[in-house]
C-alpha cells in the first residue's frame, strides 16, 4: 500500500524535474534567439520520462511524420558532433532525449530559434509544470488527512 503511494509521488517528482529542465532548455533557446549560429534544442518529454522511470524502450525522437507530440520537429545531432550533456546533471539518464530542433524559418545567421514556437512551448510547459505541482500537493494533502484520520 505504501509502495503504491510512494511510487506515485516518485513518478510525479521525476516528471517535475523533467518539466523544470525542459523549461530551462526553452529559456536558453529564447535567450539565444539573437546569437548567430545557435542551434535550438528541445527535450522529448515522453522519452525522457521513460528513461527516468526505467521504462526505457526504443522510442525514436521523431514520429514518422518528423514531429514529436507537441508538433516540434526534432533531429538528432550528426554522429560526429559532440554529445549533448545529460539533463539535471545526468541524474535522470535522459541525455539521449535532448535533441536539436530543425530550423523552420531559415535565417542569414543560421540561428534556428523560432521565437513564436519557443514562447508557445514555454507557456505549455509552464502550465504542465503547475499541474504537476498541484498533483503532488493534492496527494500530499490526501496522505496527511489519512494519517490524521480525518
Amino acid at each position: 500500500m505504501i509502495a503504491n503511494m510512494v511510487g506515485t509521488l516518485d513518478f510525479d517528482s521525476k516528471a517535475l524535474v523533467l518539466r523544470a529542465e525542459r523549461q530551462r532548455i526553452i529559456a536558453s533557446n529564447i535567450a539565444n534567439a539573437d546569437t548567430p549560429g545557435y542551434a535550438a534544442r528541445d527535450l522529448d518529454f515522453k522519452e525522457a520520462m521513460n528513461d527516468a522511470t526505467g521504462n526505457s524502450r526504443n522510442i525514436p525522437l521523431t514520429t514518422t511524420n518528423g514531429s514529436n507530440q507537441s508538433g516540434n520537429s526534432l533531429a538528432t545531432a550528426h554522429a560526429r558532433h559532440i554529445p549533448l550533456p545529460g539533463i539535471a546533471g545526468g541524474s535522470t539518464g535522459a541525455s539521449s532525449s535532448l535533441a536539436y530542433t530543425t530550423q523552420s524559418q531559415p535565417t542569414a545567421d543560421s540561428n534556428s530559434v523560432d521565437l513564436d514556437r519557443e514562447r508557445a512551448n514555454f507557456s505549455d510547459n509552464s502550465v504542465r509544470y503547475e499541474a504537476t505541482l498541484r498533483f503532488i500537493n493534492g496527494r500530499a494533502k490526501t496522505l496527511l488527512s489519512a494519517i490524521q484520520g480525518q
